[in-house]
């Protein structure tokens, strides 16, 4: 990856996206840490799991109440809503194959939603935490004089605007630098996370007291990312590769086929998204419990807390549900053996048309079994291995955020390397 990165910095057109890039994610970090008036920070996360990670994947800045609390959380949930209902509803679905016109309206759709979600996260986060210290109202305003609902509109109205710019921001790069804005936004939260647990952490090793256990601490998280890192590369690289021959036809004067290729049928083909999914619906009702002021030793909490063995189970459980549920989107069986008869092709050893497509369908759905292990293993070991770690390292290093930094850095590889490979042909051309 170094290596790309170097070819891509002696290529101009490369390195000014480059420079776009960094631009707007320092544009968006310090955003991070301009403060809100009258807010001093909602230090009450830790009642809330689905709060907390939405803090870590925003850098810590919902845990401080900045401007950009909200972070990208808003579009990334009505990215999922819209994704599920092109699915059930046929306006939506026939709107996706409409190619970029199509495209550009899911779009529209999407940034609206986008906006309704954070007035109403907002509005939830403000609701569960003005009765604490987290909001001085004396610094809003005219202080207690002044009505307490201009006040919360006010402060909806702030966090809104910050997740629309949050919005641009990502949109932006995409645009106009390389790889996924989107993505590359909750990157560069996630890292931020990362990076103030570990250097809290090394402030530890200088006191005497708790040097030696720090000094372990760091060796053992080192040495569990390394093997977590490699594991998750190794199985979001692997591939099952389906042989498919095609006969040779003539047309004309010319004869065409005769060539042998493959299918590649990704292990983890859905990426993050059960992982997100599963951790959402679990983590729902324990925010909707708590914001409604009900004490934190709920039944909920108590018998489907994080902590137990209900919640592994469940986790478990959708997350394989997901991982089947996104692959029936992605995967179609019947339009991949559709396409290789309508091209002469067929797969050694096996009938064209419907034996083709329930061949397909059998070997994907034992791929995406192993997939879905993968990602519950995934979502179980790293918490309780770092728990068992650092307790402080937990959040910033959560399974959501290992396989979205992996991730995030494979796809930015890619990009740069078909940025790189685009203006190699454009100067062979020349």
């Amino acid at each position: 990856m170094f290596q790309t990165i170097v070819n891509a910095l002696k290529i101009k057109e490369v390195r000014n996206k480059i420079l776009i890039t960094i631009a707007l994610l320092f544009v968006y970090r310090l955003g991070c840490y301009i403060p809100v008036p009258g807010i001093n920070g909602f230090s009450g996360l830790s009642d809330y799991t689905f709060l907390q990670i939405m803090s870590a994947v925003s850098g810590g800045a919902l845990t401080y109440g900045t401007f950009f609390a909200m972070g990208i959380g808003p579009y990334i949930n009505a990215s999922i809503i819209i994704q599920l209902l092109s699915v059930g509803i046929p306006a939506l679905e026939r709107l996706s194959k409409q190619g970029e016109e199509g495209r550009r309206r899911i779009n529209t759709y999407t940034r609206i939603l986008t906006l309704v979600l954070a007035i109403a996260q907002a509005i939830g986060i403000l609701v569960a935490f003005g009765g604490s210290n987290s909001i001085d109202f004396n610094k809003l305003f005219g202080g207690d004089g002044f009505p307490r609902f201009m006040s919360y509109v006010f402060l909806v109205l702030v966090y809104t605007t910050g997740s629309a710019l949050t919005m641009w921001i990502g949109e932006r790069i995409t645009d106009y630098g390389v790889s996924n804005g989107i993505s590359l936004l909750i990157f560069a939260g996630i890292l931020s996370t990362t990076g103030t647990a570990i250097i809290s952490l090394l402030k530890q090793l200088g006191s005497p007291d708790t040097a030696m256990s720090a000094a372990w601490t760091l060796v053992g998280f080192v040495g569990a990312a390394i093997i977590i890192f490699a594991a998750i590369v190794a199985v979001n690289s692997a591939e099952r590769k389906i042989s498919v021959q095609y006969a040779k036809q003539v047309k004309g004067r010319k004869m065409y086929g005769g060539q042998s290729t493959h299918i590649p049928i990704k292990v983890n083909a859905t990426g993050v998204m059960p992982l997100i999914f599963s951790f959402a619906i679990l983590s729902f009702p324990d925010l909707i419990i708590n914001l409604f002021g009900v004490k934190s030793d709920n039944w909920w909490s108590t018998y489907v807390g994080t902590d137990s063995w209900l919640y592994m189970v469940l986790l478990c459980l959708l997350i394989l549900f997901f991982s089947y549920f996104y692959n029936q989107i992605q995967f179609n069986p019947d339009d991949i053996s559709k396409s290789i008869q309508g091209n002469g092709g067929f797969i050694p050893g096996i009938r064209p048309g419907k034996p083709t497509a329930d061949y397909l369908k059998k070997v994907s759905n034992r791929i995406t079994l192993f997939g879905a292990i993968f990602l519950a293993i995934v979502a179980l070991i790293p918490s309780l291995v770092f728990k068992a770690i650092d307790i402080g390292l937990v959040n910033a290093f959560s399974a959501t955020g290992l396989l979205i930094i992996v991730s995030v850095a494979l796809e930015f590889e890619q990009a740069l390397q078909s940025q790189i490979m685009m203006k190699n042909y454009k100067g062979f051309l020349k």
